[in-house]
């Protein structure tokens, strides 16, 4: 249950936060390991009903925004953000043949280190682009094109999806906070999807007992409340903390494995 909760919780602020979900569950076992405890990643079935709690997070955080695209009929608004959250998620389907190599590449830990560097120098990057003032309503078919690849590029462990989608919505000249929001619903379908193909690769020996609703618990809490810190942090200090963080995660990462 405790093991659960750990993961709930990591998956939860890793999901939201520009810092890599799936690279820290990759890297933290690892470093754990080399420590000498024998600590092993959350299995397929942990993690995949670990994304409920995330998806539940950013449903009930964006309810109203939910509210809108559900009415999409009557509110025009709605209709347009759900026509731009589906053809954003189009290079992410694209890029779902590609499972196997990225796979691969998460075996190796040095690689996920070199990916969360990445990511650090394209918070960098974001961070220095951030002074638009477009909203979500402003969104255009090229914009959902550009920040859905680089949400799919966010299928390579140690690529934080939010950081690479909030990063080429401020280069869009979008507000920063707009573009976290657009971010955050765009997510919705690659969470969803997500832990979909993970419950289908499940065998039928995997066991889900109690311990597993804590972990969604923490997943859920901890990812709405890292909504709500990544939102202010916007505002306030930009996408520099997480990107240093990353920079500095990472290289450690390269650096002991």
């Amino acid at each position: 249950m405790l093991t659960a909760f750990v993961w709930g919780l990591i998956q939860g602020l890793s999901e939201f936060l520009p810092i890599s979900s799936s690279g820290h569950l990759v890297i933290i076992p690892a470093f754990l390991n080399e420590f000498g405890f024998d600590v092993e990643p959350p299995s397929l079935a942990v993690t995949a009903v670990l994304h409920l709690g995330t998806l539940l997070a950013v449903l009930i955080y964006f309810r109203e925004d939910i509210g809108r695209l559900v009415r999409f009929r009557t509110d025009p608004e709605g209709r347009k953000v759900g026509l731009m959250v589906a053809i954003g998620t189009i290079p992410a389907l694209v890029g779902l043949p590609l499972a196997g190599e990225i796979n691969r590449f998460q075996t190796t830990v040095v690689n996920v280190g070199w990916a969360l560097m990445a990511t650090g120098l394209v918070l960098f990057v974001g961070q220095s682009l951030a002074n638009g003032r477009r909203q979500i309503a402003d969104l255009k078919i090229p914009d959902a094109v550009l920040i859905g690849i680089g949400q799919a590029l966010a299928l390579i462990p140690g690529i934080s999806r939010s950081g690479a989608t909030i990063s080429v919505g401020n280069g869009r000249r979008f507000e920063p906070t707009e573009a976290a929001r657009f971010s955050f619903l765009l997510g919705i379908p690659a969470i969803a999807g997500g832990g979909i193909l993970e419950m289908l690769m499940i065998s039928d020996t995997a066991e889900f007992g109690p311990g597993l609703l804590v972990g969604v618990a923490a997943a859920a809490v901890s990812g709405y409340f890292a909504i709500a810190i990544l939102l202010k942090a916007l505002a306030r200090v930009g996408l520099i903390p997480f990107a240093c963080y990353c920079l500095l995660v990472g290289l450690a990462t390269v650096l002991v494995f």
